[in-house]
């Protein structure tokens, strides 16, 4: 039997948690699937956060944490599962996961995130987990007072490599660009040009990682002159992005050609009650503060949507009789008249259900029926379009009723 549910959250990173404080609070049953066993997605692989307002000290653990017991609070549930696939046909949407579980949910939010980039550099799959690392906070005790290399210049690459001289010996950054210049912001680029457990290697990349069992030294070829060298090195970290977890929403939404969801500026994605939010989603910055905004956006979007869509369903689609539509805007005079018009028909006595649609609030129906010009005027009946007049005149009115 599937498990039904108003919201579920595909995603426990920050952009996650957030949709559902905000779909929790606003009494929607609310689940978070989350396919690993810590919570936090991305940040549970830092360490320092320093830059989420309005919270000075604190760790990028700790935060998450907190997340969480915000979003229980309002009676958020959380569940382990890998998701399969995702059934977006109609009203209520099927979510189905490797393990066999299945899930049911009026409104449906993205929060997958992205995966480490993997370069494919000769030795880097044979020695992961044997000195080749992805995530900082995961291994960094493991090459206490050891000397290791990082590869990546970018924000992450450096606030996790400041993190790593807590535990190693030597850190050597092998930098793509010219001398002094990094991808990092000014502030974590002076700090790791002030720290003295970290070396750079300009103009440079890493070609190969070699060791008998683990690792145990690292190829760099530097660019401009094609010279190799080896550095002596117990570990590599690789920080140079990541890839966005949308291999289950291959046809089943809109991605980039990168593979990222592409959604409008309320999150939502090209199929009606599902939004994408936070890493997973194409946009430029990518910050716990900008994912937890999504997720807020999309929480706020999914509960509309599943209110305008509850209340077209019972009072249209399934309706005893037939409906008159009206679409209009506070903002336009020709619509008010017509409201008015149609007010005084007394339509409800005529057998007509009468309904008035405001195409600011209500997009997502304006958008199904291919209104594009208000007013305008539907007839349904049993769900279907029977007639549509845009722009009616008082005999065209009178003609359909």
């Amino acid at each position: 039997m599937s498990e039904k549910y108003d919201l579920i959250v595909l995603g426990g990173g920050p952009a996650g948690m957030s949709s559902a404080i905000y779909g929790s609070r606003s009494r929607l049953k609310t689940l978070v699937l989350e396919a690993k066993r810590k919570t936090g997605g991305q940040p549970s692989t830092y360490h320092d956060m320093e830059n989420y307002p309005g919270v000075p000290e604190t760790t990028a653990s700790e935060l998450m944490e907190n997340f969480r017991t915000h979003a229980e609070k309002f009676g958020t549930e959380f569940k382990k599962g890998e998701v399969k696939s995702l059934e977006v046909d109609g009203f209520e949407k099927i979510i189905k996961c490797k393990k066999g579980e299945e899930y049911r949910a009026k409104s449906v939010v993205i929060a997958t995130g992205a995966e480490p980039r993997k370069l494919g550099i000769k030795g880097e799959e044979e020695f992961k987990g044997k000195g080749v690392s992805y995530c900082a906070t995961c291994d960094a005790d493991l090459f206490t007072d050891l000397d290791i290399v990082v590869v990546g210049n970018g924000n992450s690459a450096v606030e996790e490599s400041i993190y790593l001289t807590k535990f190693v010996n030597k850190i050597t950054m092998i930098v793509i660009h010219d001398e002094g210049v990094m991808d990092a912001e000014k502030i974590l680029q002076e700090k790791a040009m002030e720290n003295d457990k970290i070396e750079f290697v300009w103009n440079s990349v890493l070609e190969e990682i070699k060791g008998e069992g683990i690792v145990e030294k690292a190829v760099v070829k530097n660019i401009k002159n094609g010279e190799k060298s080896e550095i002596d090195c117990s570990g590599v970290f690789f920080f140079v992005g990541r890839v966005p977890s949308t291999d289950f929403l291959e046809g089943v939404v809109d991605l980039t050609e990168h593979g990222y969801v592409k959604t409008t500026k309320q999150m939502e994605t090209n199929q009606p009650g599902v939004y994408a939010v936070g890493d997973v989603r194409n946009k430029v910055v990518r910050q716990v503060i900008t994912a937890a905004g999504d997720g807020a956006t999309a929480a706020v979007m999914a509960q509309s949507y599943i209110e305008e869509e509850e209340y077209w369903q019972n009072h249209v689609v399934n309706a005893d009789k037939p409906a008159l539509v009206a679409f209009w805007s506070v903002t336009d005079q020709e619509s008010m008249d017509l409201i008015s018009q149609l007010e005084a028909m007394e339509l409800e006595n005529k057998g007509y259900k009468f309904l008035k649609i405001d195409t600011y609030k209500n997009r997502l129906i304006s958008d199904r029926y291919g209104v594009e010009e208000i007013p305008t005027l539907l007839k349904i009946e049993a769900g279907e379009v029977v007639s549509k007049l845009v722009k009616p005149e008082k005999e065209e009115i009178k003609e359909l009723i």
